[in-house]
């Protein structure tokens, strides 16, 4: 069957049925960017804990040491990457630049957290747990 004959075989309240739920996806990322803090900080945890806070906006590079290796973490543009790390596979490097969320290296106990973690500071309902 192709795509063609698929779609004439759909009725109105199909296509409309459709097309609404495609404006609800299309709102509903537009309403998540919006709702959702902009991150203003990168942190480096190494061994688990916290240990270095920049801000996102400060264009720098980072060499950072654990008890099980190191890394150097690039900040630029509002965004992070890891540019060179000691552990063997790497793939903390080819993730790439990222604007939120996590880059962690395993093997080397070190983690680049885009965002605030673990201090709230405020206590109100957020766009998760909402």
């Amino acid at each position: 069957m192709s795509l063609r004959e698929s779609i004439n075989g759909t009725t109105l309240g199909d296509r409309i049925l459709l097309i609404l739920l495609l404006l609800v996806s299309l709102l509903g990322i537009i309403f998540v960017k919006e709702v959702l803090p902009r991150s203003e900080e990168v942190i480096i945890e190494v061994d688990g804990k916290p240990s270095y806070r920049y801000p996102l906006d400060a264009d720098r590079a980072i060499e950072v040491k654990s008890s099980a290796g190191h890394l150097t973490v690039e900040i630029k543009g509002r965004m992070v990457r890891v540019i060179h790390a000691s552990c063997p596979n790497r793939l903390c490097e080819a993730q790439g630049w990222i604007q939120s969320g996590a880059i962690i290296c395993l093997p080397n106990r070190i983690s680049v957290i885009v965002g605030s973690r673990g201090e709230q500071k405020d206590k109100r309902v957020d766009a998760i747990t909402g």
